[in-house]
């Protein structure tokens, strides 16, 4: 199985210079817990993630606005990625590495065209003691988190 047969293909963007604000109501109208950001609006070049414990933890705990904190100074650079091709155990195995929910997917050019969350590898991966393990693994208490 690749990442591809699992991905979310063509997910909701933000760009760096989009607000806190404009982020969490993508979430709230996609339903998701976090935002691919790309360079520009009309390049879908992945430059970084933002989750909604990034706007938890630097947004809301340090009580910025989000109306004027810019996706810039929360999101998470250069996140941990995949190729549509690479093998699906290639992406879980990064994500509990890395202790991430999400992994995003793109071509050779760094080009966003998907992204695999932990509950879709819950839901498409016929696996059900691999899919326990990845989330045990990234569930594991740590000091130090991304994406």
């Amino acid at each position: 199985m690749t990442c591809q047969d699992v991905m979310t293909e063509n997910p909701e963007c933000c760009v760096p210079d989009d607000t806190a604000a404009t982020v969490a109501g993508i979430m709230k109208t996609e339903d998701v817990g976090s935002v691919p950001v790309c360079e520009s609006s009309r390049s879908r070049r992945l430059v970084g993630i933002v989750t909604d414990r990034d706007l938890a933890l630097h947004v809301v705990a340090e009580e910025r606005d989000p109306s004027s904190t810019l996706v810039r100074d929360v999101m998470t650079r250069d996140p941990i990625t995949c190729r549509p091709e690479d093998d699906l155990l290639q992406a879980i195995e990064g994500m509990q590495r890395r202790q991430v929910r999400r992994i995003p997917i793109v071509d050779r050019e760094g080009m966003l065209g998907g992204i695999i969350a932990q509950a879709d590898i819950a839901t498409r991966f016929g696996e059900p003691e691999k899919t326990a393990e990845t989330l045990e693994e990234i569930s594991r208490p740590s000091t130090a988190r991304a994406a």
